[in-house]
C-alpha cells in the first residue's frame, strides 16, 4: 500500500511540474440556519406554513455549490449559478445582498494575493488585499474524503465584520430574562413594532478553523481564502459553515483561464468591512425609526 500511495503522489506532483497544468475542484457549502429561522418561531403572525417556507429559503440560500480552478501558483473560486427560485423575493433578495452577492474570488499564493469582486446593497465592490496568513496547527489525524488520505489542520482566525455568515444571536443571561420577562410584558407589546430586527444579532471576534488537506494533491491552494497546507485543502469547517469539496478533476480537457475580476470599486479588506459596517449601523437606526429605503449612499 506503500508503494502505491508512493506512486500515486509521484504521478500527481509529475503532473504538477508540467508547464500547463490545471485542476479542478468541486465544493458543496453549507451554512447552518438554524439561529436566523428560530428568530420567527412563535410569532404569531406567522403559520407553521409559513414558518416551513422560510425555513426551506433560507436552507437553499445557505446551500451554495463551488469550483475552484487552479494551477501551480493561482486559482478561481466561483458560484455555480443556480435559477432564482420563484417567490424568492423582498427581505430574501435583501438578504442575498446582505451575504455580498456572488463573484470571481481569485487567490495567487506565489505572490500572496487575492481579489474578490462582491456586490452589496446595490453597489459593486473590488476588494483586493494580501492573503491571510493562518497559523495553522498540524495533526496526525486523519481521514478518508473520496479517493484521498486527508490530515487535519486547525487555525484560529479574526471574523470579519462583513462575513454575515457568521451572525449569530445575542447571548443574554437567562435568569435576569426570566425575572425581566414579567415584568416587562406590557412594555415589550408597546415597543413590539419598533424592534429593530438586527439588533439581535452578532458577529464573534475570532472561530477556530477545522481544515482536511491531502498531500496527494501537492498544491497550497483550497477554497475561498484558506490556503498555507501542504497539500489541497478538502475540507473545511469555519464557524456556522462548512465546505466539502466532492469532485476533483487533474488536467481537465478545457482549460479555463485563471485571472482576477476586474469589476467594481477597489477597497481593502478593512476598507469594504468598514462600508458594511457603517451601512449596518445606518440599517440600524432606519429600522429603530420604523421604515427607510435601504440605499447605498454616494
Amino acid at each position: 500500500m506503500k508503494k502505491i500511495f508512493f506512486v500515486s503522489i509521484l504521478m500527481v506532483s509529475g503532473f504538477i511540474n508540467a508547464q500547463n497544468f490545471q485542476g479542478m475542484a468541486v465544493y458543496e457549502s453549507k451554512t447552518s440556519t438554524s439561529d436566523m429561522t428560530s428568530n420567527f418561531r412563535g410569532n404569531r403572525e406567522i403559520t407553521p406554513e409559513m414558518q416551513k417556507q422560510i425555513e426551506e429559503r433560507m436552507k437553499a440560500m445557505f446551500e451554495k455549490t463551488f469550483v475552484l480552478t487552479f494551477d501551480k501558483n493561482a486559482s478561481t473560486y466561483v458560484e455555480e449559478e443556480k435559477i432564482e427560485a420563484a417567490g424568492q423575493q423582498g427581505g430574501f433578495r435583501m438578504m442575498s445582498s446582505m451575504m455580498g452577492g456572488g463573484g470571481t474570488h481569485y487567490k495567487n499564493v506565489k505572490e500572496k494575493i487575492f481579489s474578490v469582486d462582491k456586490e452589496f446593497a446595490g453597489k459593486e465592490f473590488l476588494v483586493q488585499d494580501s492573503l491571510p496568513k493562518l497559523d495553522w496547527k498540524l495533526s496526525g489525524e486523519t481521514k478518508q474524503i473520496g479517493n484521498y488520505m486527508c490530515f487535519k489542520a486547525t487555525a484560529v482566525r479574526p471574523v470579519s465584520q462583513s462575513d454575515f455568515r457568521n451572525f449569530r444571536r445575542k447571548k443574554e443571561d437567562e435568569k435576569k430574562e426570566e425575572v425581566k420577562q414579567e415584568e416587562t410584558k406590557t412594555e415589550e407589546k408597546k415597543q413590539d413594532r419598533n424592534t429593530n430586527f438586527m439588533d439581535q444579532w452578532e458577529v464573534p471576534k475570532e472561530i477556530v478553523v477545522t481544515a482536511w488537506y491531502t498531500p496527494d494533491i501537492p498544491i497550497n491552494q483550497g477554497p475561498e481564502n484558506y490556503w498555507g497546507l501542504p497539500g489541497l485543502i478538502l475540507e473545511v469547517s469555519d464557524g456556522k459553515t462548512v465546505i466539502l469539496c466532492s469532485k476533483i478533476v487533474i488536467n481537465p480537457k478545457e482549460k479555463k483561464e485563471i485571472k482576477a475580476p476586474k469589476k467594481g470599486k477597489l477597497v481593502t479588506q478593512s476598507e469594504y468591512d468598514k462600508i458594511v459596517a457603517e451601512k449596518m449601523e445606518e440599517w440600524r437606526e432606519m429600522g429603530r425609526q420604523g421604515g427607510g429605503n435601504f440605499r447605498m449612499g454616494r
